[in-house]
């Protein structure tokens, strides 16, 4: 798909950051748009502002976490445009804390929005996908899944290593299947997005963490991220290319993903432990 004009992009968890500048930079390219979010306000803050600008799009309120929630997103989506092209799976949070603090709780929640929900996206949209006789789908990991080791983090990185090994082998199997349709996955390192406050949206009787070492890490993300972080458009306009050139990988921090996966290697050829990730 060069010309990306008249096309119908979906994006969850597009009410905000790198979700929220995909959908801008679909709509430059003249496409249609659907956004979903979990956070029904700014979701429709995000279409009025778009629709005032002469874009068509519309909006609905999704949990990812709910098959039938994105079911019903394809089927609006089929209803209002008749077609799905480009779908993008990018609603993340994150929830963490030491190991043995992190309740059974947080780890589902973390799972099920960032892996299950890519997992149940894909389902929900790959007959439409199909039946437009050509598409794209972009799955958002994040540089978490080549470079672990950061406190307080686990079920963050374990959810995003699920999503880079999904995503891999459903591009192998829609390369032969489904050759029309192109597979990418984003490795964002640091982007000025809501990640670190993304626990506002924390389930209802889920307990936050409390644990120093957590705040310590959170509030040093923050930091790095304020100071040395990525506009989300940088993003976005490298998953345009991205789907245009049928690239798999959309590296936002080149270098460090490289450095990431030659340090992993030494790790297993030297037969060495992983060493901790320290934000500096």
């Amino acid at each position: 798909m060069k010309d990306l004009s008249g096309r119908v992009a979906v994006v969850t968890g597009a009410a905000s950051g790198i979700g929220r500048a995909m959908v801008e930079r679909f709509a430059d390219e003249g496409m249609r748009v659907v956004l979903a979010d979990v956070e029904n306000e700014p979701l429709q803050q995000a279409v009025t502002e778009l629709q005032a600008r002469g874009v068509d799009a519309v909006g609905r309120r999704v949990d990812v976490r709910d098959p039938e929630d994105l079911e019903n997103l394809a089927n609006l989506t089929l209803r209002t445009f008749g077609a799905v092209h480009v779908l993008c799976n990018n609603a993340g949070v994150d929830a963490g804390g030491p190991f043995e603090d992190i309740p059974d709780g947080a780890w589902h929640w973390v799972m099920d929005v960032n892996f299950f929900g890519v997992v149940n996206g894909c389902r929900a949209f790959l007959p439409a996908l199909r039946a437009a006789g050509e598409g794209h789908i972009v799955n958002t990991a994040s540089l978490a899944a080549v470079n672990s080791g950061m406190r307080t983090m686990a079920p963050y990185i374990a959810s995003k290593f699920a999503v880079l090994g999904f995503t891999e082998n459903l591009a192998v199997e829609l390369a032969e299947s489904d050759p029309q349709i192109g597979v990418s996955i984003i490795l964002p390192g640091g982007v000025k997005t809501r990640m670190t406050d993304s626990e506002r949206n924390r389930p209802e009787g889920l307990p936050g963490t409390e644990h120093p070492l957590r705040k310590e890490v959170v509030d040093g993300i923050r930091s790095a991220t304020e100071r040395d972080g990525l506009d989300p458009s940088t993003v976005a306009e490298s998953v345009v290319s991205a789907i245009r050139d049928q690239s798999f990988y959309v590296l936002t921090h080149r270098q460090l993903a490289l450095d990431s996966v030659k340090r992993r290697l030494e790790w297993m050829t030297g037969d060495q432990q992983p060493l901790p990730r320290i934000l500096r």
